[in-house]
């Protein structure tokens, strides 16, 4: 291992943004249930099971895209909706509609409350960068760069695939591992060479299947086992213990 605690055949490493860079999974966990939750409400009364922000968001929504996720949860409860469209209002019953009044919430969520970073996870990958490794972000988040600039880190990386780019380029969501291996790619390096930094349990399986050199786990919310059990390599709670580790 190195001193950065990674295998020395390691070049490029591939961190997720939400829950491994910035402290935005729990806004984003809120934002689900809200969308949820009201949804649920209208459809089946005041006794509707609400949306469990813990089990129901690692389970089906964290680090998928946001139409993936909205299908993967409502599927979860035996409700199908038809697809709409990209532009959909966030008023109509459809799985693009549901997912554009999340993504409504959630920027009134960081507008009202903010964005922070990691601290520890900057100075990571400030140290990975000086040891000569390659780095990207690579989000499900059509956001990223704009949290990114908030928190004066878009610099620290080469590559972003996010979002935006992951429509551009037609790129499958976690837990595929096509986002992942397109910025393995962007930055010249083999997947084996490259390490996945992630907090949720789709990015451990796209870590998985994608074959890459080393995955790391990142539990923010005591959930090391289920990352375990997803194809984490190791589980830390911080970056900074990677180091310590070494």
């Amino acid at each position: 291992m190195t001193e950065l605690g990674l295998p020395k055949e390691i070049q490029a490493c591939l961190f997720d943004l939400d829950g491994v860079i910035t402290k935005t999974a729990v806004v984003h966990a809120a934002a689900w249930k809200r969308t949820f939750d009201d949804f649920l409400r209208q459809r089946d009364g005041d006794d509707f099971r609400p949306f469990d922000d813990a089990a129901d968001y690692d389970e089906y929504v964290d680090g998928r895209p946001r139409a993936d996720g909205v299908r993967t949860f409502l599927a979860s409860r035996g409700i199908e909706l038809p697809e709409g469209t990209p532009d959909d209002p966030p008023d109509r019953t459809t799985v693009q509609g549901l997912g554009n009044r999340k993504n409504d919430l959630l920027l009134e969520l960081i507008r009202s409350d903010g964005v922070e970073a990691y601290d520890s996870t900057l100075r990571y990958v400030e140290a990975v960068r000086a040891s000569g490794l390659r780095t990207a972000v690579v989000s499900s988040s059509t956001n990223c760069r704009d949290i990114l600039r908030s928190v004066g880190a878009e610099s620290l990386f080469d590559v972003t695939i996010d979002g935006v780019v992951a429509a551009e380029r037609r790129l499958p969501g976690k837990p595929h591992p096509d986002t992942f291996l397109a910025a393995a790619r962007d930055l010249g390096v083999e997947a084996s060479e490259a390490a996945v930094f992630e907090d949720a349990l789709a990015g451990m399986d796209a870590g998985r299947s994608g074959h890459f050199g080393y995955v790391v786990g990142v539990d923010r919310v005591g959930q090391g086992a289920a990352l375990r059990a997803h194809g984490a390599d190791i589980v830390v709670r911080d970056l900074a213990e990677l180091g310590e580790r070494a």
